[in-house]
């Protein structure tokens, strides 16, 4: 059986100001593209603070600035939550 092996990769965490600065969104318009499936939900970093992997933010931004279509941003955030959900189990 193969072994997977993750490095430790350094994540920068970034608020909700910050991913408003990077989309160009306003906030109601952010929480809309999460449910819409359109942008990664964000993740629990204290008791009441949650925060975004800059780095999903950014592959978001990259397809949108490349010309993606909304089903292929939709598939894009959904690999992204899958990838998320895998190395959160493995560590």
């Amino acid at each position: 059986m193969m072994q997977e092996h993750y490095h430790q990769i350094p994540v920068t965490i970034i608020r909700l100001t910050d991913v408003m600065a990077r989309t160009g969104l306003p906030k109601s318009s952010v929480y809309e593209k999460i449910k819409n499936k359109e942008i990664t939900s964000p993740i629990a970093i204290g008791s009441r603070r949650v925060g975004w992997p800059s780095y999903e933010i950014d592959a978001i931004n990259k397809a949108l600035i490349a010309g993606a279509e909304l089903k292929e941003i939709k598939t894009l955030v959904a690999k992204l939550t899958e990838e998320r959900q895998i190395i959160s189990e493995v560590f």
